[in-house]
């Protein structure tokens, strides 16, 4: 029996295991269920033949972390391994985390997945835990048929990716003594698209002070959700000047930065209709391209705010800084990218492209702190971070067959 054969008798365990997986609320923020997920896939990875280990993250490192208490909600994240006497090694990675479930969803509990006419309904399917059940079901397809794996494999799932990954992947890539010469980021590609990089982030929080005042005396105070809207309009002007950016990509899209406004708005404590708003606070999401970096982009930004918050008579900001992720972006004409594409379209057909994302993912900190080719890759998804997110089960198992391809053609 071959990789392939085995992957089409037991599509049925990888949906299964999929249903396992989602079944785990790993829901960040805060940070759910961190424990019970690791454990699971620590004896997936055994049970497909690694070495595996599960690492906490150490107190005193938790402690100076972003996220909420590191008490109630410790940080894990796995390790596995399998030598094979080759002198390259290839490493996937993917996240655990989902992000929250809200709204009502076709099948009920997004944490209860369900299938329906060949897809997988549930929080995560699309986003990443398919992407962990593609890969398991590929491991042990190996393992089943003693195919024989031309590169040593090694095998990350992180935390906090949703977040910032400050105690996932970036950990992991710093602290870890990894043995990865190739990496494949198991999102930020799908079908025909290979993912060569992605756009980074800049988040901020704007809280705009103003002075509360009765309603019925509107002078007297100083109304900060009105300055907030003069400085929203004004945010029209930037809109247009990046526009002006643009970095081509190797499937020839023109991409440019973006901003977006109001995520996140709020009025201040104390408000009442029939006051005077004394504080009113709004996001930005300012994605970055390749060619610009998060500290350019952060400057830039906020000498704007601050220079057209002096134009508005009274208007007096605060700039938070919420969290950032750096741009990603390496020319796919190495050995290994080619390697992707062959099996890409060996097992799916037709002529595979190299993609940049919009979105931000792990892949930085591979290609950047690791510095070794990385490319984003994963079944197709539909509905990430929406209601009834869900993952097409033929997909799954197109994924799987990637995966087992690439690791028995590709030796580096």
């Amino acid at each position: 029996m071959t990789p392939f054969q085995y992957l089409d008798r037991h599509s049925a365990d990888l949906v299964a295991l999929l249903q396992r997986l989602v079944r785990v609320p790993t829901v960040n923020p805060p940070g759910d269920h961190y424990e019970a997920i690791t454990a699971l896939l620590t004896r997936e990875l055994r049970g497909a033949g690694l070495q595996a280990r599960r690492l906490p993250i150490p107190h005193a490192v938790a402690r100076k972390g972003p996220g909420p208490d590191w008490r109630t909600h410790p940080r894990y994240n796995v390790i596995g391994f399998r030598a094979t006497g080759a002198p390259k090694t290839l490493h996937f990675n993917a996240h655990y985390d989902v992000v929250p479930a809200g709204g009502r969803w076709r099948h009920g509990s997004p944490f209860e997945p369900a299938v329906e006419d060949g897809w997988i309904y549930g929080r995560g399917t699309a986003d990443m835990k398919g992407s962990i059940a593609s890969l398991v079901l590929a491991l042990r397809a190996l393992q089943a048929t003693a195919a024989s794996p031309r590169c040593n494999i090694e095998v990350s799932f992180t935390a906090d990716e949703e977040t910032d990954s400050f105690l996932g992947a970036s950990w992991v890539v710093d602290h870890v003594p990894l043995r990865a010469d190739y990496v494949v980021v198991m999102e930020g590609g799908e079908g025909r698209h290979i993912g060569c990089g992605h756009n980074g982030v800049v988040w901020l929080n704007v809280v705009v002070h103003g002075r509360p005042a009765h309603g019925s005396t509107p002078e007297q105070g100083v109304n900060a959700f009105e300055k907030m809207a003069g400085l929203v309009l004004a945010l029209e002007d930037y809109k247009r000047r990046l526009t002006r950016r643009k970095f081509r990509t190797p499937d020839g899209r023109e991409m440019h930065p973006t901003i977006n406004v109001g995520g996140v708005f709020a009025a201040g404590a104390g408000g009442k209709i029939n006051t005077v708003p004394a504080e009113a606070s709004f996001s930005i999401d300012r994605r970055v391209i390749a060619t610009e970096t998060v500290a350019d982009a952060e400057h830039e930004l906020r000498a704007f705010l601050t220079a057209a918050a002096r134009r508005i008579p009274h208007c007096h900001i605060t700039i938070e800084k919420v969290s950032e992720n750096h741009p990603c972006f390496r020319d796919p004409v190495t050995p290994f990218f080619a390697a992707v594409a062959a099996s890409v379209k060996r097992v799916r057909g037709g002529r595979p492209v190299f993609y940049v994302s919009t979105g931000f993912n792990d892949m930085h900190f591979f290609a950047e702190h690791l510095r070794v080719p990385t490319v984003g890759y994963g079944p197709i998804g539909s509905n990430p971070h929406a209601v009834d997110e869900r993952a097409r089960v033929a997909d799954l198992v197109t994924a799987a067959k990637i995966y087992a391809d690439l690791l028995t053609t590709f030796s580096g």
